[in-house]
């Protein structure tokens, strides 16, 4: 599977250009927050979900920013990985640290 990365975001498309797999970043004062993980249920299992958050911690590192999740697949991929340090986890503490 080929992943299509942009600035707030990695996805990969069908091949009728349906999106399949995605997984989003925005980024404001230097921390990108994963927000949103998709996978569509014809890969799920297949550990694409996982494969996703790793090249978008990977990719928020590269273009030197902190990495924050409050999508629950994301926040839980990194209590699995605790070689990625995370500024803030979860809906209320990430919001709170994005408004200062």
């Amino acid at each position: 599977m080929d992943f299509i990365t942009e600035k707030d975001r990695i996805y990969a498309t069908d091949s009728s250009g349906k999106i399949i797999a995605e997984v989003t970043f925005p980024t404001e004062d230097g921390v990108s927050t994963i927000d949103h993980t998709f996978v569509d249920p014809s890969l799920r299992g297949q550990g694409v979900a996982g494969k996703l958050v790793k090249l978008a911690a990977d990719h928020i590192l590269a273009e030197g920013n902190r990495i924050a999740a409050i999508c629950s697949y994301a926040v839980a991929w990194f209590k699995r990985h605790p070689e990625y340090s995370l500024v803030c986890s979860g809906p209320v503490a990430c919001r709170i640290d994005r408004r200062k």
